[in-house]
């Protein structure tokens, strides 16, 4: 079935990719499509929080948490999954209405929204060509820029990449080790 406004829309052409941040699957596969680097399991995020002198001070005190844990829902997962910098937003769009047909409805918008929703928490980008590999977007790498700890293995959460999870390929790897 043909989408309506897929074409005309502000992402249109344009290729969404998460950026670097911790992520990994947990649970149950449930519906998705068969494609490289799409499970149907529920993806969780993991980001470091960045404390002042005085709330380090107060998180010490309390013993808060030095991480903030982003459980998405089946179809942010979904989305989240979908967007390797590889796949346009017209292809996901279709991906993501031949998987959960009436639930997401208007698809085009709560696509856009979902987008959104990520690129307002810095989790996500949209680019107009291709992902070339500029950064690391497969699943259990942690990001450069944050430090955390390793994960108790109990919450059973499974960071290891599957095919198709936006790993460079061996030529890739060679032309990003070239550059530097």
């Amino acid at each position: 079935m043909e989408l309506p406004d897929k074409d005309r829309h502000q992402y249109s052409g344009m290729y969404p990719c998460r950026v670097p941040v911790w992520w990994a699957r947990y649970g149950e596969p449930e519906r998705h499509p068969t494609l490289p680097g799409v499970t149907g399991r529920k993806v969780i995020l993991r980001i470091e929080k960045r404390f002042g002198r005085l709330e380090r001070l107060l998180a010490r005190m309390f013993r808060a948490p030095r991480e903030v844990r982003r459980p998405l829902d089946a179809m942010n997962s979904m989305l989240w999954e979908l967007s390797n910098g590889q796949r346009t937003f017209e292809e996901i769009c279709e991906h993501m209405n031949d998987t959960f047909q009436e639930d997401i409805a208007p698809v085009v918008d709560r696509t856009a929204a979902g987008i959104d929703a990520l690129k307002r928490r810095n989790l996500m980008t949209i680019l107009t060509t291709e992902f070339t590999h500029k950064w690391m977007i497969h699943p259990g790498e942690c990001p450069p820029h944050q430090n955390l700890p390793p994960l108790d293995k109990s919450l059973n959460i499974d960071p290891l990449p599957v095919e198709g999870d936006g790993m460079p390929t061996d030529e890739v790897q060679e032309v990003q080790q070239a550059d530097q």
